[in-house]
């Protein structure tokens, strides 16, 4: 199992990556970056580049509707070459609030997007032809009728470091998960309870996987929380700090009927706390939304409480699946905590 760390959209960047330095020594193996409405992933991830020298730099996630195809390719093309093959691509469909209110972009066809943006990149990569595809959502070249009839094929003019870089896909719901263990080197999913996976996601994952391309490898799954190792009701009040974020989601990241969060939190059985965090978030009491967040919940999808404790959270999250533990140090020395997390895992 390796580590990973995401690095939060909100804050100050520089100091964050002044913080990944250090934990790359520590033996973080990935960095993911967060793009929502904030700094653009990319630009971060090549100040990343820059500053380490081992750990790689994941999009988590770059949107799928605010890039054509061939730009996503570009951009991981061009931080693989910068990191020197230390680049891992994190798409996603985001949500319509983000998609349509900040991007002015309709918010359609998310699977068939997903499908077609992985192959586009894949052929660029590869530089094996000059590329063309014929798609539902994306045609190149454009056709006479929808342009100006002047498009032609065409190839990437640098020889990429990797004609294959690891795609992730962030997905929640069946057909998208099944379509992520179908086509992607990895998933990332988001408030993982390794308890309830199966439950959730082993029927979708079984039918991806029943038709993925060996060649693919094993699909990755990286999953985790906030990290903390500690007793007494300091430690356990760090959790406090997550129920704020839970509570965005579920109850902000979308509307009635159309948030995926919410959705997901009904699925594992929480059902009357996610409609009271919704009413409650969306009613602009975010301080009683993060408060109605279930205990259990909060518990489940992190890893904070006594080192033995911790430690069978670890060994849920392995058994669930998960290949690299996405944490986020809390309390004390981030360093020495994932040392420590560092020695169980390997």
């Amino acid at each position: 199992m390796r580590i990973s760390m995401p690095l939060q959209y909100a804050g100050d960047p520089k100091q964050t990556v002044d913080q990944v330095v250090e934990l790359e020594k520590a033996g973080l193996d990935t960095v993911w970056v967060a793009e929502a409405y904030g700094f653009d992933s990319p630009t971060l991830m090549g100040y990343i580049a820059a500053r380490t020298e081992r750990v790689h730099i994941g999009a988590a996630i770059l949107p799928l509707y605010s890039r054509t195809p061939t730009l996503i390719a570009q951009t991981a093309a061009g931080l693989d070459y910068l990191s020197d093959g230390r680049a891992i691509l994190g798409l996603g469909a985001s949500g319509p609030q983000v998609i349509e209110g900040w991007h002015g972009i309709p918010y359609d066809k998310p699977l068939t997007r997903t499908r077609e943006i992985v192959e586009i990149c894949r052929k660029v990569w590869a530089r094996e032809d000059r590329l063309t595809h014929d798609g539902k959502v994306f045609t190149l070249p454009l056709p006479p009728e929808r342009g100006t009839g002047l498009g032609k094929p065409l190839k990437i003019i640098n020889h990429p470091v990797r004609s294959e870089v690891p795609i992730y896909v962030a997905s929640l719901g069946e057909k998208n998960v099944a379509l992520t263990a179908e086509i992607a080197d990895g998933w990332l999913p988001i408030f993982f309870i390794p308890e309830k996976a199966d439950q959730i996601w082993g029927d979708p994952l079984a039918k991806g996987r029943a038709k993925r391309d060996p060649a693919l490898g094993e699909l990755e799954i990286s999953a985790g929380g906030l990290l903390a190792i500690g007793e007494g009701p300091e430690t356990k009040q760090l959790l406090d700090f997550v129920r704020p974020q839970i509570a965005l989601y579920v109850g902000g990241m979308g509307a009635k009927g159309k948030n995926f969060y919410n959705t997901l939190a009904r699925r594992y059985g929480y059902e009357e706390a996610a409609d009271r965090i919704q009413d409650l978030y969306l009613d602009g009491k975010k301080d009683e939304a993060a408060a109605a967040v279930p205990d259990e919940m909060v518990e489940l999808t992190n890893l904070v409480g006594p080192e033995s404790y911790v430690r069978e959270r670890v060994e849920a999250f392995r058994e669930a699946g998960v290949t690299q533990l996405n944490v986020t140090p809390a309390g004390g020395d981030p360093v020495a905590l994932l040392e420590k997390l560092k020695s169980w895992v390997s």
